[in-house]
């Protein structure tokens, strides 16, 4: 059982922010004693465990934990990096079940698809195609994907604005279709052996509550501090870690430009948009996953239970 053949025994669970997958996680790699590994992309950042809702302290001592707050929020990150550093740790710990949990679905695809060597995008095509998004109907932009990747114009929805932006992006920069450098992939880290899948799938209301209920409690317990000292850092507004959902909201109640209570429900409001994109991605990308609804606790140590027997 190798990392290098990818015939190991993994388990790979998705889901929106808040909706209990670090939870599942943990209960699944408790009973078959497995690792659990980070796959969120601002997870990773040493300097934001409270504000991105890294695991506490005391769930990292009940089961081993990876790549969580590795890297430092000045340092680039990207999805080939995270690829390096995933196959590291899948070698590294090849006898036991690898507990992969996230809400990254560029993370996943990567892992169980490979990664396509797509060249860097020209900046100057990137504003291009951002600004037509901003005066062209999402319709008309997935016709124009048509003439120059009609496979990809297949298979994408028409409201699907953001890939379909990226394909208008890779063709015209590159001169070749989106769809020909995915042929052309590195090979799939997880692919054969013991793998389960599932998606966590709250209802929407139960979802929103959570996330209410969780930003509030980070606020409480830490995370205006947390704020300060990142804002103190003063790093590149560019860097990926300073749009971390919440951050830019605390940073600027940390600098008394919002009050308190103010930025907590900017905050909330931003995190409930970007799990409904997450939504979107899982239900457009993963539609084969088994969904979860984690408010069914019943259901829910049931799953972990089944799940983590499949590992033993």
């Amino acid at each position: 059982m190798t990392a290098e053949t990818g015939e190991r025994r993994a388990v790979l669970i998705a889901g929106p922010t808040a909706s209990g997958k670090s939870a599942l996680a943990l209960a699944i790699a408790e009973r078959c004693g497995g690792v659990v590994i980070n796959a969120d992309s601002m997870q990773v950042y040493r300097e934001l465990r409270i504000l991105t809702a890294r695991p506490t302290q005391e769930d990292e001592a009940r089961a081993p934990h990876r790549l969580y707050g590795h890297i430092g929020s000045g340092d680039g990150y990207t999805v080939a990096s995270y690829l390096d550093d995933l196959e590291k740790t899948l070698i590294a710990i090849v006898r036991q079940p690898a507990v992969i949990v996230g809400g990254t679905g560029l993370y996943f695809n990567a892992m169980t698809q490979g990664l396509s060597d797509v060249p860097p995008i020209d900046e100057r095509v990137r504003a291009f195609w951002r600004e037509r998004a901003q005066t062209t109907s999402a319709a008309a932009l997935h016709k124009e994907l048509a003439v120059v990747d009609p496979v990809l114009y297949g298979r994408l929805h028409p409201n699907d604005t953001q890939r379909v932006l990226r394909a208008l992006e890779v063709a015209d920069s590159t001169g070749r279709p989106l769809s020909e450098w995915q042929e052309t992939r590195s090979r799939p880290l997880i692919s054969g052996g013991h793998i389960a899948h599932v998606v966590m799938a709250p209802e929407r209301d139960w979802l929103h509550a959570r996330i209410d209920e969780r930003f509030r409690a980070m606020a409480a317990s830490g995370g205006l501090d947390e704020a300060r000292a990142f804002a103190a850092l003063r790093l590149d507004p560019a860097l990926p870690a300073m749009k971390a959902i919440g951050v830019p909201e605390m940073i600027a109640a940390a600098r008394g430009e919002l009050p308190v209570e103010e930025a907590v429900e900017a905050a909330i409001t931003a995190t409930r948009q970007y799990a409904k994109r997450q939504e979107t991605w899982f239900r457009n990308q993963m539609a084969d996953w088994p969904r979860l609804d984690p408010a069914s606790s019943r259901h829910f140590v049931a799953v972990a239970d089944d799940i983590a027997q499949r590992m033993k």
